[in-house]
This record gives C-alpha cells, structure tokens and sequence, in this order.
C-alpha cells in the first residue's frame, strides 16, 4: 500500500492513493491554513471508523443478518502535548436491519475491534477505545 501526499498551498495537502484517489486535507486557520478539508487527524478516524464499519457489515452480511444500514459515531479525545495522540475514542455503531439479534451484532463489533480492524487496532496502542451500539428496526 502507498500514497503520496504533496504540498499545495498554505496548509492545505492533496493526497493520492495507491488505488488513484485524491484526498484533499487542510489545516485550521489558527495555524496557517484555511479550513478547506478535513484535518489530518480527523482522516485518521474517517478511516477506522470506515475500517470498523466494513468489517460490522461484512460480519453481519455473513452471520445472515439484514443489515440495511450503519453507521459510526466516533469521538476523541487527544493528548495537550506534543506529539497530540489520541488517548480515548469512542466508536457508537447505529446498525439498522430486520429482526437484527443484539447478540450478533455485538459480536460483530468486538470481531471488528479484536480481530479485524487495522486502523482501530493500531490506534488501540495509544488510546482507549470503548464501543457501544444500537439497532434501529427497518
């Protein structure tokens, strides 16, 4: 996997993926860019929450579930010193489906947090990360 990420102006930096897709991210304007993108760091938790939502569908989809929707909330908390990690994360999971069971999609979540998720995991080396959900009926 690689990615180059190039200077554009400001603070603001255009990012290529190895699968060729750009990702523009940006700084806020308190340190000298001009809030057009997301910031670095929050990229770091669209992708895992994006990684954890893939293995929660995927998991469902082959546990037969029917999984109609999901999504995930995520707040962080981030250290007040250089370098600013991530101490605490909080993943909350609003799965919606037919007759989804509780048990399966907790199951799903903590295969995801334990087993699959690589962004998660990694994080997961500085910071608590709590998860939590709820089904929606569709």
């Amino acid at each position: 996997m690689e990615c180059t990420v190039r200077w554009h102006d400001g603070m603001s930096f255009i990012a290529e993926t190895g699968s060729g897709h750009l990702v523009a991210m940006d700084g806020a304007a308190d340190g000298g860019g001009r809030n057009l993108a997301p910031r670095p760091m929050e990229m770091l938790l669209v992708g895992t929450g994006g990684c954890s939502s893939y293995d929660v569908v995927l998991i469902l989809q082959r546990s037969r579930q029917e999984v109609t929707g999901c999504q995930v909330k995520i707040s962080a908390e981030r250290a007040e010193v250089d370098p600013k990690v991530f101490t605490s994360i909080h993943m909350h999971f609003v799965v919606t489906g037919k007759s989804l069971k509780p048990s399966v999609v907790e199951r799903a979540i903590k295969m995801s947090a334990e087993k699959y998720c690589s962004a998660s995991i990694m994080l997961g080396q500085t910071a608590g990360i709590t998860h939590d959900f709820e089904i929606v009926e569709a």
